[in-house]
């Protein structure tokens, strides 16, 4: 049988969910916002991760989405040890987190469909009269 679910998938999986909640119980920045992790891209060798976030409530804020970039980024060293610690891993992989805008892309993409409807709908209604 063939593995449908590599390692490297699953050690994302896990530490997507580890950082979560580090993120959410140890880093005590109050300048930090709501941050979602969204996805975990881990490289083959095991040496980086992509981490993909968004910030609920900071639409189209690029300075506040740097913000919370740069003190995750000050903030990776502390939540790789802990990451360490709790996953058991032989080597952690360096952390580099990253904006994820297919959230707020989808949301715009989900407006405009709705606007088409209601067009749509609008001029049904006239052609009918």
């Amino acid at each position: 049988m063939a593995k449908d679910y590599s390692r490297t998938q699953r050690i994302g999986d896990q530490m997507q969910r580890e950082l979560a909640l580090l993120i959410q119980r140890e880093i005590k920045d109050p300048r930090l916002g709501l941050v979602t992790i969204t996805a975990v891209d881990v490289s083959r060798d095991l040496s980086h991760a992509k981490v993909f976030i968004t910030v609920m409530g900071q639409d189209d804020n690029a300075e506040k989405i740097q913000l919370n970039l740069d003190i995750l980024k000050e903030a990776a060293g502390f939540l790789r040890m802990q990451l360490g610690k709790a996953m058991k891993l032989r080597s952690v992989p360096q952390l580099h987190f990253n904006y994820d805008a297919s959230i707020r892309r989808g949301a715009e993409l989900s407006a405009l469909i709705e606007r088409a409807v209601a067009e749509d709908r609008k001029h049904q209604g006239s052609d009918e009269e």
